[in-house]
């Protein structure tokens, strides 16, 4: 299929983009990378009077240093992360280079994949686990919100019709925090089935453990998450696991449950050995 008739632009900056956004009443989308709107334009699943191009805004592009954190340009592609040395953020790294294929990796952005919130997407699943924040700009003015609260269920955001994904913020991890991400693919380049993401960072404190590739948004897994701060991998027990599994996803059938539960058992092996 093809697109329908649609207005294209390409603003010189942010400001200029959220005229754009703003001016056509919810009409109009922006595009980064177009691995996924570029589809879903051809199939006529989003018919948008305007396409704001955003791909080559220098101020979405960088990655900087912030000291306690990163800061990275929501048209950044996953392949520029995957190539970046960023000390004391290495997971962001290593999940951009199991995205999809380098091919895609070369066009789409981390901003992109956030904005379109697939389930079973790497940012949304892997973002909340680390503790970042979206850092989103519209007519008002810049607001932040916190990764974990940012997707709210299959293809739907925080994110207003007028506003951008400016920026990622990843806080910066000490020398002893401990990470561990898996996911079950039926090939690789494809998205999983399931897929969990842990991070122990016992000098902020931090305990997180998260399960994607979910019907809706990936899900938090709080109480475990405490339990192997406490004890380690003794507390990934496949019974544990599956409680666990259970309260936030109570649905699954058996086939895709036992994927999850292993999902998760292989992230804190990877984490905690």
């Amino acid at each position: 299929m093809k697109a329908a008739a649609f207005d294209y632009t390409r603003p010189d900056d942010v400001s200029g983009a959220l005229r754009d956004l703003t001016g056509d009443q919810g009409q109009a989308k922006a595009f980064g990378g177009g691995q996924s709107l570029g589809p879903m334009l051809n199939l006529r699943l989003a018919r948008p009077k305007l396409v704001v191009d955003v791909s080559r805004l220098a101020e979405l592009r960088t990655i900087e240093d912030k000291g306690d954190c990163w800061r990275i340009g929501g048209a950044v592609t996953h392949s520029a992360i995957e190539d970046a040395k960023m000390p004391g953020c290495e997971p962001m790294p290593q999940v951009a280079r199991g995205i999809a294929y380098r091919i895609i990796r070369n066009r789409g952005t981390i901003g992109g994949s956030m904005a379109h919130a697939d389930p079973a997407a790497d940012w949304p699943l892997a973002l909340p686990a680390l503790g970042a924040t979206m850092v989103l700009a519209g007519p008002p003015g810049e607001r932040r919100v916190s990764a974990d609260q940012f997707m709210k269920g299959a293809f739907a955001t925080a994110l207003a019709e007028n506003e951008l994904i400016v920026a990622v913020e990843v806080p910066r991890l000490s020398a002893s925090a401990r990470w561990g991400y898996w996911k079950f693919c039926r090939k690789t380049g494809e998205f999983p089935e399931a897929s969990a993401a842990l991070l122990l960072d016992p000098v902020r404190r931090l305990a997180s453990l998260w399960v994607g590739a979910l019907d809706g948004a990936p899900q938090p897994l709080r109480a475990l998450a405490a339990d192997l701060a406490q004890r380690g991998s003794l507390a990934a027990t496949e019974r544990a696991v599956g409680q666990a599994l259970d309260a936030v996803a109570p649905g699954l059938d058996p086939v895709m449950r036992k994927l999850h539960v292993t999902a998760v058992r292989r992230a804190v092996q990877i984490a905690l050995g």
